[in-house]
C-alpha cells in the first residue's frame, strides 16, 4: 500500500504576479471587489486584483502558500479579494539574516527561504523578480522538482500563465508520495 500523495506547493507573490505595475496607471482595469470588502482605508493597488484570480489558483492542483512581503497581510487583503481560504504563509528571515554574498551574486533574497520551506517537496515559484541564478541555485540546492516562473510585472498573472503552471503541475513527478525520490 502506497502513501498519500503530496501536492505540489505553489509559492506565491503579490506585487507583480497579482497586482500587476511598472505601465501607466490609466492601463489598468480596476475591480470594485477590494472596494466591496474593506470599509475604510483600501490600499489602492488592491483595486487592480482582478478576483478571478482565486478561481484560477484554486483550480491549479497544488498548495498555494503566500511568498510575498505582505505576509500574513494577504491573508487578511488579498485572499478575500479573489476568494480565497486563509493559506500557509512563508515568513521571511531578518535583513540580517540574509547572506550579502548572496544578494552580490544575484541571488534573490527569497530564494534560500523557500528552499528550505519546500524541505525537498515539489515546487512553483511565481514571482517577478526570478532571474537565472535563481533556477540554478535551486536546481542544485533543491531535492525535489521546481518550476521558477516569472511573471511581467507590467500584466500579472495571465491565462498562458495558468496554462503553464497547470501543464507543469500535472506531470507525473510534481506530485509525490512521501519519501519518493526526485528522479
Amino acid at each position: 500500500m502506497t502513501g498519500s500523495v503530496r501536492r505540489p506547493l505553489l509559492f506565491l507573490d503579490v506585487d507583480g504576479p497579482l497586482i500587476p505595475f511598472g505601465a501607466e496607471p490609466q492601463h489598468y482595469p480596476t475591480y470594485a471587489t477590494a472596494l466591496d470588502l474593506r470599509k475604510g482605508d483600501v490600499h489602492p493597488l488592491l483595486t487592480r486584483i482582478n478576483p478571478e484570480h482565486g478561481a484560477k489558483l484554486a483550480a491549479l492542483p497544488c498548495e498555494v502558500v503566500w511568498a510575498t512581503t505582505w505576509m500574513h497581510d494577504a491573508n487578511e487583503c488579498i485572499a478575500p479579494v479573489i476568494g480565497l481560504p486563509k493559506l500557509a504563509v512563508v515568513v521571511w528571515p531578518e535583513p540580517s539574516d540574509v547572506d550579502d554574498q548572496d544578494e552580490r551574486a544575484g541571488l534573490h533574497w527569497k530564494t534560500r527561504a523557500l528552499v528550505e520551506w519546500a524541505a525537498g517537496r515539489s515546487f512553483v515559484w511565481v514571482d517577478d523578480e526570478i532571474t537565472d541564478t535563481d533556477r540554478a541555485w535551486v536546481a542544485a540546492h533543491h531535492s525535489g522538482h521546481a518550476l521558477l516562473h516569472r511573471v511581467d510585472a507590467r500584466h500579472g498573472l495571465t491565462d498562458g500563465d495558468y496554462a503553464a503552471l497547470d501543464s507543469w503541475l500535472r506531470q507525473p513527478f510534481a506530485s509525490e508520495e512521501p519519501g519518493s525520490s526526485r528522479g
